[in-house]
């Protein structure tokens, strides 16, 4: 329950979903968008003590916390358990009826329930302003992220190379790990792509940025060159799961050559691990049928 004192339900989430978009957290918002018997929250229905209400609202975060109430105590249990499964199945946005996710609630049936994802706008972070860091740079603020793109080269993250705003240019003369550990920060919503020109480069990126576990890491280049990598952080320790889950060489295999194709294969790597994707050829089900004819 909240410990927001005198403040309303709907103060209570805006202040809740507030806090969750500033410490990068995750949250579902729950709607009840129709009521058994009732279309306006100042009709509820009849012989009901509790009855939910179209228009009120749960915000569920991922650590458990929770604001608002649908007016229903039970449905509010029930909206708690089936949010995770929500949050895991990295959807939007989904409407069910009560039924679909609690079905001893008989009395709920004509109900339905929108539930919303909440966190902050996804982030791609990339360590290296070569040619294929830039060209990924330009490509992924065009799609609509939020781009960081790190250099220690000052030359390199010039604002004179890029036209487009909204491009973060950090210049890590001291060093990759203090520039991206404070970009990186606690990795929600983080997608790391290490484009650098050195295994040394490569090496001191990826020790900056797994121990927060972002959403997404990658790294450029060949198998021999990524595996020379991943093997020193494994002589240095690191934890074999997390070493794992490194995408080397980065990016899908789309036959890409140019940097702007090679920028294309990475960010189409990323939005299918966003989005929950496979990767393969949406045609491939009329290849399977024909072939089966």
């Amino acid at each position: 329950m909240s410990d927001s004192g005198n403040q309303t339900p709907s103060q209570d989430i805006t202040r809740a979903a507030a806090r969750v978009l500033l410490e990068g957290e995750l949250a579902a918002l729950a709607t009840v968008v129709e009521a058994p018997c009732e279309t306006v929250k100042s009709a509820p229905c009849e012989g009901s003590k509790a009855a939910p209400r179209v228009g009120a609202k749960v915000l569920l975060e991922e650590s458990g916390a929770r604001a608002g109430t649908t007016g229903d105590a039970a449905l509010d249990e029930a909206v708690a358990a089936y949010a995770r499964a929500f949050l895991d199945s990295r959807a939007e946005a989904r409407t069910l009826r009560v039924a679909e996710f609690a079905p001893e609630r008989e009395d709920l049936r004509g109900a339905r329930v929108l539930f919303e994802r909440v966190e902050s706008e996804p982030r791609v972070i990339i360590c290296g302003a070569g040619h294929v860091g830039a060209a990924l740079a330009r490509l992924a603020h065009a799609v609509g992220y939020r781009v960081t793109l790190l250099d220690d080269r000052a030359d390199f993250v010039a604002p004179s190379r890029f036209d487009a705003e909204g491009i973060e240019l950090v210049a890590a003369l001291r060093g990759w790990t203090e520039a991206l550990k404070r970009a990186v920060g606690n990795g929600r919503g983080v997608y790391v792509a290490v484009v650098t020109r050195g295994h040394n480069e490569d090496e001191e990126c990826l020790r900056a940025v797994l121990a927060a576990r972002p959403r997404y890491v990658g790294m450029i280049g060949s198998r021999r060159r990524t595996n020379i990598v991943l093997a020193r952080l494994r002589e240095a320790g690191f934890d074999e799961g997390a070493l794992r889950r490194v995408r080397a060489p980065i990016g899908l295999d789309i036959g890409a050559v140019s940097p702007e194709e090679v920028a294309l294969s990475v960010l189409a790597e990323i939005v299918s691990e966003r989005r929950g994707g496979t990767g393969a050829p949406l045609s491939a089900w009329r290849r399977a049928v024909s072939s089966e004819q």
